[in-house]
């Protein structure tokens, strides 16, 4: 009898725990890494593969890989959950959010603190497998600062959606310093390739949560909250978002031009055919006075989005 109870204690753990862990993946929205890991992804490959400026391979990149994806991980945790915490009032009066585990009771708001602390002390020490490259130990704090900082902007900017969109195209930016920041400063040229990637995900991201933000146009309103649709109309920000897309794909389609060593081709442009496609579609299912389909076009057509750059863009590489 004993060790039968013994299994059933076990097997309680085990779906506490894997409740529990579920419950933190919604309060950080893990589904949403779709959105920035595939561009740091892509950026890594793209660090290692093409020339680097003396021709060189560092032998510790396998280290680095890891390292990568901790931090992505660590970092965009950290990023969610103070967003969690910082909105939970607002959440709790928002009818689309109240459900969300801080609001619903099913994590305390001094929980999701500590869960973003442990966070935060994790990216810091993850950035130390970087080493001897100290750029992304160096730039950890600041980076973790301005990730915070967007948790705050709707009470005081209706460029929040921008601010979002800064955020996430570090993910590029940062993933190439980890990879090659030893060459960056006799080199600046080398951050050429991460940068207009991480513009085309700054213009990318920025319209379609303008198109996500029309949702609580009348919520932000109403309890004095700033974004775009708020301000200045559903219309305009769907309108402004049509703008930021289109800048974005001539971005993607500048790439091959501005950064010649990566060596994109064929594949990278029929994925900016597809990502066009999409794009118009996104644009179409969305309009001011039909946004049922919001979650449709900010979720999965933008997941698919980021998931193609990323396979053909790294399948560029090798084909």
């Amino acid at each position: 009898m004993g060790q039968v109870a013994s299994v059933f204690s076990i097997d309680s753990w085990f779906k506490g725990a894997w409740s529990r862990l579920r419950e933190y993946g919604e309060l950080v929205r893990f589904s949403h890494t779709i959105f920035a890991l595939p561009f740091a992804l892509l950026s890594t490959f793209w660090a290692t593969f093409s020339a680097a400026p003396d021709k060189a391979i560092s032998p510790n990149y396998p280290i680095r890989w890891i390292a990568m994806l901790l931090c992505m991980v660590t970092a965009r945790s950290f990023a969610m959950a103070i967003n969690r915490v910082v909105d939970a009032k607002w959440d709790a009066e928002n009818p689309r959010t109240a459900g969300r585990p801080i609001p619903a009771g099913r994590i305390s708001r001094d929980a999701a603190i500590r869960f973003a602390i442990g966070c935060a002390v994790g990216f810091i020490t993850c950035t130390a497998l970087f080493l001897p490259n100290r750029w992304p130990l160096f730039l950890s704090i600041p980076v973790l600062v301005w990730l915070a900082g967007y948790s705050y902007a709707k009470r005081f900017t209706s460029a929040a959606h921008f601010w979002l969109g800064s955020a996430l195209m570090l993910a590029p930016i940062c993933a190439w310093i980890g990879l090659r920041g030893e060459w960056l400063a006799s080199h600046p040229s080398d951050l050429l390739a991460p940068s207009i990637l991480g513009a085309a995900v700054f213009f990318w991201v920025s319209g379609f949560d303008l198109i996500y933000a029309c949702q609580d146009a009348g919520f932000d309103r109403t309890a004095g909250l700033h974004s775009i649709p708020a301000r200045w109309g559903i219309p305009a920000a769907l309108q402004t978002a049509k703008w930021l897309h289109f800048g974005m794909w001539l971005l993607l389609a500048l790439l091959p031009w501005a950064s010649p060593a990566i060596g994109l081709g064929w594949i990278w442009w029929g994925a900016l055919l597809v990502i066009a496609a999409l794009l118009v579609y996104e644009h179409r299912i969305v309009r001011p006075e039909d946004l049922r389909r919001v979650d449709v076009a900010f979720f999965r057509l933008n997941g698919w989005i980021s998931l193609i750059l990323c396979v053909c863009g790294i399948l560029d590489l090798f084909l």
